[in-house]
C-alpha cells in the first residue's frame, strides 16, 4: 500500500494517546488488504478499495473512532454499532479497546471481499425531518447580527438544524451561552457548524 503523507501528518498531529492506536489500525489495514489506497476524506483518514470506501479512522480529543463503510455486514454481532461514537467500536482509548488483531484483520478482509463481490450496500430509506424551529435566544442573537442571520437563512434545513440542536443540546446555561456566542461568530464568517472537519 502506498503511503499518503497526509495521513502521516494527521497521525503526527493527533493526541499522544491516539498515535499508537492510529498506527496499529493503519498497519492492520495494510497487512490485511494491501490493495487498498490511503486518502483523506472529510478531514480524516480513509482506506479505499476499487474506488469504494473500505474503512476509516479518526482521532478526537479523548478517543479514536474506527469503522467499516459496510457496517454490520462486516462486523455482524461482534461489534454492534456504537451510539456514542463514529464507526462500530465505540470510543477507543487504547489498543486494548479494539478486537484482537486476528479478528480485526478478518473483518478488514471481509470488507474487502464485499467490495470485490460488487454487492451494493443497501441504504435505509430516509424520511425527511420537519424543519427545526430556532429557539428564542438564537432568534434574538440573529436579530442582533444581520450578517449572521443572512448566513443562517442561506443554509439548507439540515445545516440550520445542526446549529439548533447543538445549542439546545447544552445541559448548562453557561454552556448554552458559549455555544450561542460561537454560533453567531461562525455564522458571521459564513461557516457551517462543523467547518473544521470539512477540510482535506
Amino acid at each position: 500500500m502506498k503511503s499518503d503523507p497526509r495521513i502521516d501528518a494527521y497521525i503526527d498531529r493527533a493526541a499522544l494517546f491516539a498515535r499508537p492506536i492510529l498506527v496499529h489500525l493503519r498497519d492492520l489495514v495494510r497487512q490485511s488488504c494491501p490493495a487498498a489506497e490511503e486518502t483523506i476524506k472529510w478531514g480524516f483518514p480513509h482506506f479505499v478499495l476499487d474506488g469504494t470506501i473500505l474503512c476509516s479512522m479518526a482521532a478526537f480529543k479523548a478517543h479514536v473512532a474506527f469503522g467499516f463503510w459496510q457496517g454490520r455486514r462486516v462486523t455482524g454481532g461482534q461489534a454492534p454499532d456504537a451510539k456514542d461514537a463514529m464507526g462500530q467500536f465505540g470510543r477507543i482509548a487504547t489498543i486494548a479497546d479494539l478486537p484482537a488483531p486476528a479478528m480485526l484483520a478478518e473483518m478488514i478482509a471481509q470488507a474487502a471481499r464485499l467490495i470485490e463481490s460488487g454487492e451494493k450496500v443497501p441504504r435505509p430509506l430516509k424520511h425527511p425531518k420537519p424543519p427545526a424551529e430556532p429557539p428564542a435566544d438564537l432568534l434574538a442573537a440573529l436579530a442582533a447580527s444581520p450578517r449572521a442571520a443572512v448566513t443562517f437563512e442561506s443554509f439548507p434545513p439540515g445545516q440550520r438544524r445542526e446549529y439548533i440542536e447543538w445549542i439546545t443540546g447544552a445541559k448548562r446555561d453557561e454552556t448554552r451561552r458559549k455555544r450561542l456566542d460561537a454560533t453567531i461568530a461562525q455564522l458571521e464568517e459564513g461557516k457551517r457548524l462543523n467547518w473544521k472537519y470539512e477540510r482535506g
